[in-house]
């Protein structure tokens, strides 16, 4: 487990109830409510410090957007998440319980699906908080690999590939010529 791919649960969860609610809108022909939602994608899947002024006053315009405020609401559960996952354990633990049972209870069906996996997960997402582990080396380091295959389409033998891996990931062992005695 690793906090980037909690909160990308969230995010996925987020942007499904975005698009559900999108579409219902252009459906139902609703043109207020279908302007009011556009851009929202970034506003809503963004850290509320990363925002533009734009996307922040898209964010503020989606509050009432649809007569359940369903989408700011999502938004505030991925916000929640996110935070609670920096908190010391003993608090994480009492934030993610709390953070269960309201997201159960929200009427959100792709939120109230994402608590049913976070509850089956809970103590791998409370051991991942208490550990403080994140693999975002592992995945810096396989997207380096993915983006170094690419460059090497076309080489004819695939130890070319593995040489150019290795000098781009695993680093140059250059051996200084050695006095001989």
């Amino acid at each position: 487990m690793d906090g980037f791919h909690i909160v990308s649960w969230m995010i996925g969860a987020l942007d499904k109830v975005r698009k559900r609610l999108w579409n219902q809108a252009r459906r139902d022909g609703d043109e207020n409510a279908t302007k009011r939602m556009r851009g929202a994608k970034h506003a809503v899947l963004k850290n509320p410090g990363d925002l533009t002024d734009r996307q922040s006053a898209t964010l503020d315009g989606i509050r009432n957007t649809d007569p359940k405020g369903q989408i700011y609401r999502a938004w505030q559960f991925k916000e929640l998440l996110r935070t609670l996952l920096k908190h010391p354990v003993e608090q994480a633990r009492g934030e993610l319980n709390h953070w269960v049972f309201r997201a159960s209870h929200s009427r959100i069906p792709e939120i109230v699906e994402l608590a049913k996996k976070i509850r089956r997960r809970r103590p791998d997402i409370l051991r991942t908080i208490q550990l403080g582990y994140s693999n975002a080396r592992l995945e810096a380091s396989d997207n380096r690999i993915k983006a170094t295959i690419r460059m090497a389409h076309g080489f004819h033998h695939v130890t070319n590939l593995i040489a150019l891996i290795m000098l781009r990931c695993g680093g140059p062992d250059i051996r200084l010529p050695q006095p001989r005695t």
